[in-house]
């Protein structure tokens, strides 16, 4: 997680995403997927094995990309014109995004036993779950700061929606 406070106005917040998280998260996950799988290969049939991890963190790639690249090429642009108005159902859409990813970080969780690394770990398991335990915080905190700061500025009752 980050130490920076983050801005609060939509041109300053949604630049600090982009640097502070849009840019790990794409350093972060396929450096995730590639450890995963090499921990499910080398460990295969042991206990506590995250068997699927390497599928789920590999398809959150593209699906993540895919979302930062709609927030970076029309949202934020939008927001930081100011232009308030009609910005709803992309914010809804971003929102329900982060509800999908919301839902694969429990799977995450799930299949790491809560990030609890079995006795006798190996370095490539423990540096697998500290680096998933990053990866997930940042997550959690860059959709907060979108669905709790950024979207509630740019929707017409100022409420977020959870």
């Amino acid at each position: 997680m980050t130490a920076a406070h983050p801005p609060q106005d939509p041109a300053g917040l949604t630049a600090f995403i982009e640097t502070q998280y849009h840019a790990k998260h794409r350093q972060q996950l396929p450096e995730l997927a590639a450890l995963s799988n090499k921990v499910e290969t080398v460990h295969a049939g042991q206990a506590h094995v995250p068997a699927g991890l390497s599928v789920l963190l590999q398809r959150m790639i593209g699906e993540m990309e895919v979302h930062m690249k709609k927030e970076e090429l029309i949202l934020f642009p939008a927001m930081r014109r100011a232009s308030g108005g009609g910005l709803q159902a992309p914010i809804a859409a971003m929102r329900g995004d982060h509800d999908d990813h919301a839902a694969e970080i429990r799977q995450i969780r799930a299949l790491t036993d809560d990030l609890t690394l079995p006795e006798g770990a190996c370095r490539s398991w423990t540096r697998l779950y500290q680096d998933l335990q990053g990866f997930v915080a940042d997550l959690e905190e860059h959709i907060r700061l979108e669905n709790e700061v950024l979207f509630p500025q740019f929707e017409p009752d100022g409420a977020h929606h959870g």
